[in-house]
């Protein structure tokens, strides 16, 4: 009977966006783009320079989500990405309805929506390390040109064309700005360090714009620069350690969901206790918080090494 009135639901859901000419990606595209552009009060923005309060839970996740997305050039995928986890809602929903565990009704919902940006943030692993690599490349090549030529625009020049994506778009825009728009080395230089999340590249920066005014100091860049053939060296000795938590995870999820039909097969006494008994269904539930809690935390722990100041 809930399953039916879950159904019934939908149905209605789907008909009102047929009648009103509503759809869903568009609806998606307008509420992030809205939250991208949203213009933050004066007080707001005041709060945020002066205070250190780090974001946590789920809003953490979305931006660490959005940002990763924005760094790959995925940035249109926010909408997939948003209307994949209220898909994923509603199964989850449908799921808890249909085997009629009230308390299983939250934890599915959140945890099956939550499902989406868990992924963008797994497979970004793969994607960092080979930002890392690239980014060694190309500030190795461009530091050599500038101890050479001391001219960080004739550097970048000389080497951009040599320079895989998505690097080589942050240096083009560094040219473009101080060949086009303004020819202030050190504005285009803040402005550089913006577009790359890597504190080696950022220390880097910081390094190329003293040398704006002492040239003296460029032997400073070769160091910077060697740290990161030490994060990928360290990177390729810990990918296994990196990997483990996720396997013993997958492991231990399997054999805790594989229980239940084992349970069927074996006493069905017991597998009655664990689903229509409201301890039972309380004891699922706890479960299904330990799975996805262990999930995250597991996803935090599978990222690359990187270098902090």
């Amino acid at each position: 009977m809930n399953s039916l009135l879950l159904i019934s639901f939908v149905a209605m859901v789907t008909g009102l966006f047929l009648l009103l000419n509503l759809s869903l990606p568009d609806m998606a595209i307008e509420l992030s783009h809205h939250q991208a552009t949203k213009e933050k009060s004066l007080n707001g923005k005041i709060k945020e320079l002066t205070t250190n309060k780090k974001k946590k839970g789920i809003k953490k996740l979305m931006d660490e989500t959005k940002h990763i997305l924005r760094m790959s050039n995925k940035e249109n995928q926010v909408a997939v990405v948003v209307i994949t986890s209220l898909i994923l809602m509603g199964v989850g929903f449908f799921v808890a309805i249909a085997i009629d565990n009230v308390f299983l009704l939250p934890v599915l919902a959140i945890g099956f929506s939550l499902l989406p940006f868990w992924y963008v943030q797994f497979i970004a692993t793969k994607w960092k390390k080979g930002l890392n690599s690239e980014l060694e490349t190309a500030l190795s090549v461009i530091t050599t040109s500038y101890l050479r030529s001391e001219n960080i625009i004739t550097a970048i020049t000389e080497n951009v064309n040599y320079i895989n994506p998505p690097v080589q778009d942050v240096f083009s825009a560094f040219l473009a700005q101080t060949h086009l728009i303004n020819s202030n080395t050190k504005m285009a230089l803040e402005r550089l360090k913006t577009n790359i999340d890597s504190a080696v590249f950022h220390e880097w920066v910081d390094a190329l714009i003293d040398c704006q005014e002492d040239k003296n100091l460029k032997s400073t860049l070769t160091p910077i620069v060697s740290k990161l053939s030490d994060m990928r060296m360290v990177s390729a000795e810990l990918d296994y350690l990196l990997y483990e938590p996720m396997k013993e995870f997958v492991t231990m999820a399997l054999l805790l969901i594989g229980n239940i039909p084992l349970m069927y097969m074996l006493n069905k006494d017991w597998y009655h206790t664990l689903m229509f008994t409201e301890i039972g269904k309380f004891v699922l539930a706890v479960c299904g918080v330990v799975i996805f809690v262990s999930l995250a935390a597991v996803i935090r722990l599978s990222k690359p090494v990187e270098y902090r100041r």
